[in-house]
């Protein structure tokens, strides 16, 4: 499990609690499957799990899962797994902030559901493209053969016991 880290929101320090077991679980697979379909690209680059990014002195985030351009640098891809101890923060404020900051593209995972949406971004701010559960498909056109099914990334029970989860 990882230590506590601070994020800057608004303006505001805030402090992350570190996350549950079925949040690392979720995130680990999600790391596996998208390096495997990075490591051949020379255009995107992953960066570690958390890495803070500061896009301002107002706003500094550590996304669970970050894609930059190699060459610029850009952060193109943010996916943050949601945890039910910092819902709000993810879900509106740090959405809201990735929309001004005309974020190409964002995933909300989040495991109170077993979902995953799917943003876009357009000139008019993010824009929801799909809300993905069960077998559909996890895809990313920028992201060449890439393809997680939904199932499998949300497997398995941190609690260890069938249908109890810990996050």
């Amino acid at each position: 499990m990882s230590d506590p880290y601070e994020e800057i929101v608004n303006g505001e320090r805030v402090l992350r609690l570190p996350p549950r077991a079925r949040h690392e679980e979720i995130l680990e697979r999600l790391h596996k499957r998208v390096a495997g379909a990075t490591a051949s690209l020379v255009t995107t680059k992953m960066l570690p799990p958390r890495t803070r990014l500061n896009f301002s002195a107002e706003n500094a985030f550590c996304p669970d899962l970050a894609l930059v351009t190699a060459a610029t640098e850009k952060v193109w891809l943010v996916a943050e797994v949601i945890s039910s101890d910092d819902h709000h923060a993810d879900t509106v404020e740090k959405k809201s902030i990735y929309e001004e900051l005309k974020l190409p593209r964002l995933w909300m995972i989040d495991p109170r559901y077993d979902n995953v949406e799917v943003y876009h971004g357009t000139p008019y701010g993010l824009s929801l493209k799909r809300v993905l559960a069960g077998r559909e498909l996890l895809t990313e056109g920028l992201l060449p053969g890439f393809q997680f099914p939904i199932h499998e990334l949300f497997a398995g029970s941190a609690t260890g016991e069938p249908g109890r989860y810990d996050f």
